[in-house]
């Protein structure tokens, strides 16, 4: 009966991780295979600042007493640092990739060995590793109501720039901003207005004045770039004058 595998990353060799496990076996068969059955996530999706695992299954034959994988980039010898790898039953392994690894195609290697430490079979597999592009952060920059008091019936105006942190903080081109207020005494947020951005980030909407109270703008945020509020800026709404 096979035991359960021990995976151990023991060194860095040429760009390869080396991945070794162990297990029981019975009298040695000329027969014997291994198989890479699966590889999980295929391709393997890093962050920046984040880990994430690939979990290697391998198959192997009763004849099999000891599996290696070894995993390196398909094209060229890179050197990387050593990993650590997580014990998991059966001739499974789990290997933690993250943004220093080189990103591309991946080549996976199974080795077999007998309880005479002969190799008896070997498997190959390819996978890939591609870095997600992280989301830029944005900010609304000078967002005003204006004017600050107004009466009844007359209209508010609002501007900003939206901006967004590429190598300092720049204007971005072409985004919705939208307006939202809030009612003095209420806790609500409600959409009045929007405004696209131009060339260099500048946004302009207006809406009417109904009463007091509070507004401030939003970017929703995209595949590129991230989501982001600006400040509030309070409007003071006055009723018209009544003369008898």
């Amino acid at each position: 009966m096979r035991k359960i595998a021990v995976g151990i990353l023991s060194a860095v060799v040429g760009g390869a991780m080396l991945v070794s496990g162990a297990g029981t076996a019975s009298a040695a068969k000329r027969d014997a295979e291994v198989k890479i059955r699966d590889i999980s996530p295929n391709p393997v999706a890093v962050e920046r600042g984040r880990t994430t695992t690939a979990y290697f299954d391998i198959g192997a034959t009763r004849d099999v007493s000891r599996v290696e994988l070894s995993v390196a980039p398909a094209e060229g010898m890179r050197t990387m640092r050593t990993k650590d790898v997580r014990d998991l039953e059966g001739w499974r392994f789990a290997i933690g990739f993250n943004q220093d690894d080189p990103t591309g195609k991946w080549r996976a290697t199974a080795t077999a060995f007998d309880r005479s430490n002969r190799v008896i079979a070997r498997d190959a597999a390819y996978f890939s590793v591609y870095l997600k592009r992280s989301k830029a952060d944005t900010r609304i920059a000078r967002f005003s109501a204006d004017p600050s008091a107004v009466r009844s019936g007359r209209t508010i105006g609002f501007s900003g720039y939206l901006q967004a942190e590429t190598r300092g903080w720049r204007g971005v081109r072409g985004e919705r901003v939208n307006v939202y207020y809030r009612a003095t005494g209420s806790s609500a947020w409600k959409w009045v207005a929007a405004g696209t951005t131009s060339w260099n980030g500048k946004f302009t909407a207006q809406t009417r004045a109904f009463r007091s109270g509070s507004f401030r703008a939003v970017y929703a945020g995209d595949e590129r770039l991230d989501s982001t509020t600006g400040r509030t800026d309070y409007v003071r709404v006055y009723g018209p004058v009544w003369r008898r």
